[in-house]
């Protein structure tokens, strides 16, 4: 399906600068602001779970990826990126199709996260700094990786929110290109043609083969 497809391009890249066995987050000099230590602890929270060896397939390898899960919601706000994404249409949608377009964005996007842990490639993350940004806050990070043998910097950029007294993730910026916005671009294609039940119908034939 070319919407979780494309969309989870640059969202894979952050999946496994998060989940990757073996990276290494490179210590910014100073004292971190609360949006880098809320993400820099999103980080050592699933690389503590990756430590654990599971076989693939395994009833422990799914015990671990449900941690790890549960670890992303913690920091990842999907529902604010699903509507946020979903800005042009979603005050026409109904109570249940909202609730119905979240849940199933929340499996789409959370699969992606526990494909990750199959994953076996080295990176290291450095912490660059925060911005204000409006109310929220802008936490700029820089993964350093190897891709077909050739060394690769891609900047990924994370965008805050207070969500009571926490701080969490709304939207993440890789080499420039937002999720909100890859994702917004895609829902309103698909929607101009097909209308929300046939952006359902793909979500759900994704969600399927995964």
């Amino acid at each position: 399906m070319r919407i979780c497809q494309r969309a989870a391009a640059p969202f894979i890249i952050l999946c496994l600068a998060l989940l990757a066995p073996g990276s290494r987050l490179a210590r910014a000099q100073g004292s971190d602001g609360v949006g880098t230590q809320t993400v820099r602890k999103a980080n050592d929270q699933v690389q503590s779970l990756l430590r654990e060896k599971a076989e693939p397939g395994s009833a422990a390898e799914k015990k671990l990826a449900g941690q790890v899960t549960r670890s992303v919601r913690g920091f990842l706000d999907i529902d604010t990126l699903g509507q946020r994404a979903m800005r042009d249409h979603w005050d026409k949608l109904s109570a249940g199709q909202r609730r119905d377009f979240l849940q199933l964005l929340r499996e789409l996007v959370e699969a992606n996260y526990i494909n990750a842990l199959r994953s076996n490639l080295s990176y290291e993350v450095k912490y660059l700094g925060e911005d204000k940004d409006g109310d929220g806050l802008l936490v700029k990070t820089e993964v350093s990786a190897q891709r077909r043998g050739r060394p690769r910097a891609i900047e990924i950029d994370y965008q805050l929110t207070r969500d009571g007294q926490a701080w969490r993730a709304f939207d993440v910026v890789t080499d420039g290109v937002g999720l909100v916005e890859n994702y917004r671009a895609q829902f309103n294609k698909i929607i101009a043609r097909d209308g929300f039940g046939g952006l359902m119908d793909r979500m759900r034939k994704k969600r399927a083969k995964m």
